[in-house]
C-alpha cells in the first residue's frame, strides 16, 4: 500500500513543472512562453508515529498537519515502579 496519512488520507499527488523562456511583458518583453512541461510529484510531510488506533498502540504514517491539528493520540507512557508503594 502506498504511503498515506492514517488520519487525513493525504498522499502524493502529481502535477506539472513548466519551463519558460522570454521576458515578462511588464519588464518590456513580449511575454513568457512555455517551452516544455514535465511531470513532478508533490509529497506530503509524513512521519512514522506511535499512536493509538482503535485502542491499540500502532506505528502508522501520519502527516505533520494531522499532528499539529491534534488528531494524533499518543499512548500513555507508564513510569517504571510508579505503582510500587514503599
Amino acid at each position: 500500500m502506498a504511503k498515506t496519512c492514517a488520519f487525513t488520507g493525504r498522499a502524493a499527488v502529481f502535477g506539472n513543472q513548466k519551463t519558460y523562456r522570454g521576458k515578462a511583458k511588464y519588464l518590456g518583453g513580449v511575454g513568457k512562453k512555455i517551452t516544455g512541461t514535465s511531470r513532478r510529484k508533490f509529497k506530503p510531510n509524513l512521519q512514522r508515529v506511535l499512536c493509538m488506533v482503535d485502542g491499540v498502540a500502532k506505528r502508522v504514517w501520519v502527516s505533520a498537519a494531522a499532528i499539529h491539528a491534534g488528531l494524533v493520540v499518543k499512548p500513555v507512557k507508564v513510569k517504571p515502579f510508579a505503582d510500587v508503594k514503599v
